[in-house]
């Protein structure tokens, strides 16, 4: 038994099974993964689901690491889970990515895949109540595993219990499309938690709003505003999922700047950025670096792009658009038919513009995280416009990395825009002539204001590194209710 629990839908380790039935484990990265590692190992447990064959099959070997607990989940009910509904449907919602007049379409074939995303976080609630100490503290995350917190409550109500949800909350307006009950349980889940996060305060009162616009007609809750800074949460009353109150916070998760750039001056990242050098012969960089998510905006970032090529001429030859796009759930129809546009878009562009000597865009489509590095190196401008974003660190990322300072052009739509407006051109995602004209401003600041901006843009990325992040909300978790009996 455990004191200190994670949950998420990917964990820190993944295993991979060889033509000859050998296993090979290899660890991830991320904010997760460098919280974790706070936590001692004796006292710690991640409990995740195995997300391929070589996990599956590591986990019914036994294989394991410690601190690490696999779920092996039937296929069929993982994919209707993962991909008909947290892919489908949650991330559609939280970001306002549905194409209105042909979806969304509750039926009975969205019905049953919502049976396999509540057996889904059973499966997580149970393990999660098997596994841990009396009181001990859960950290769920993010929207594959709303259900949980309310699940878990019910079974095990000794628990301190916590939901970090990594991407934006829908609006009240936009949730009004699904059905009833379906919101019910899922605020119902979310609200079994003793502690919400999120990225933003702007995220945060979107999922405030979404429980008080429901609060005449079916009491699920009852809004606190405690006195005092508004900035450390506000108190939810929770009924249904245990008597008590749930607090709602906004912690936004920064970058370990010592950790990232000693990854960024690896030797493979030295020869990766000298390839680059040579392949942008001098001129200035505009950098990008995301998945091809419907959410990053990246067609009409690439549409700007163009569009600086018409209006600023002066341009052509003298500057070139690194752009890398991480093939992102290629297993739905709409992000593989995405993925080729922007590839389709990108050769437009050096059909168009291209010289003998030059081609303005660089594009990769290749998950190549090394790349990216030696492009963070290199950027002039970095280019962050995503429609609506949790967060985005790489618009936190690149001022970091950039050796000679960048400027950063960022849209209204991203997480992180509260935190670095002050420094950043911002732009209106969907607004492609004031981003070609922010990205002329940014290509011509004065070197000096360059550095100066980036300098305190990599001192606003670093604030809340991910150890801290993890450590802020376990600390939150871990203070009593002002009602806790209540």
């Amino acid at each position: 038994m455990v004191s200190v629990l994670v949950a998420s839908n990917r964990g820190p380790v993944s295993y991979t099974l060889g033509d000859d039935g050998s296993l090979s484990s290899r660890r991830g990265g991320g904010g997760l993964v460098s919280g974790l590692s706070a936590v001692d190992s004796q006292d710690g447990l991640w409990v995740c689901a195995a997300l391929g064959d070589g996990d599956r099959e590591a986990v019914r070997r036994g294989v394991t690491e410690p601190g690490v607990r696999m779920l092996d989940i039937d296929p069929e009910v993982y994919a209707d889970a993962y991909n008909g509904i947290a892919n489908s449907v949650l991330w559609f919602l939280h970001h306002h990515l549905y194409d209105i007049p042909r979806e969304p379409v509750f039926d009975a074939a969205f019905r049953r895949r919502w049976e396999s995303y509540r057996a889904y976080n059973r499966a997580f609630a149970e393990a999660l109540a098997a596994e841990a100490a009396e009181g001990a503290a859960v950290l769920v995350q993010d929207y594959h595993l709303a259900l949980v917190p309310g699940m878990l409550r019910e079974l095990r109500p000794d628990l301190r219990i916590g939901h970090f949800t990594h991407t934006p909350w829908v609006s009240p307006e936009y949730l009004r499309m699904v059905p009833d009950d379906i919101v019910e349980e899922l605020l119902w889940g979310m609200l079994g938690a003793d502690e919400l996060g999120f990225h933003t305060w702007g995220w945060a009162s979107s999922f405030i709003s979404c429980c008080s616009q429901r609060d005449d007609a079916t009491g699920t809750a009852q809004g606190v505003w405690p006195s005092g800074d508004p900035w450390r949460g506000v108190e939810w009353r929770r009924y249904g999922a245990g008597k008590g109150r749930t607090r709602v916070h906004a912690y936004p998760l920064g970058v370990d700047g010592d950790e990232l750039r000693a990854l960024a001056h690896r030797p493979q990242v030295d020869d990766r950025l000298a390839r680059l050098r040579e392949e942008v012969g001098g001129r200035k960089t505009i950098v990008r670096v995301d998945r091809t998510e419907l959410s990053k905006n990246i067609l009409r970032g690439l549409l700007a792009y163009r569009e600086l090529l018409v209006t600023h001429p002066e341009w052509r030859e003298r500057v070139v658009h690194l752009a890398s796009a991480y093939p992102s759930r290629q297993d739905l129809e709409s992000y593989r038919a995405y993925t080729a546009s922007v590839v389709a878009l990108a050769e437009e562009i050096n059909e168009e513009f291209g010289t003998p000597g030059w081609q303005p865009v660089l594009v990769s489509v290749e998950d190549d995280f090394t790349r990216s590095l030696a492009a963070y190196r290199l950027a002039d401008v970095a280019l962050v416009n995503p429609v609506r974003d949790g967060m985005n660190l790489v618009a936190k990322e690149i001022p970091v990395v950039s050796e000679e300072g960048c400027a950063l052009v960022l849209s209204t739509g991203a997480g992180a825009y509260r935190e670095l407006a002050r420094d950043a051109l911002t732009v209106d995602p969907y607004d492609v002539s004031a981003t070609a004209e922010a990205l002329h401003a940014a290509l011509t600041m004065p070197p000096a204001e360059r550095a100066e901006r980036t300098e305190r843009l990599a001192a606003a990325a670093t604030a809340l590194p991910p150890q801290r992040w993890f450590l802020d909300q376990l600390a939150a978790l871990r203070e009593p209710s002002p009602d806790s009996a209540a």
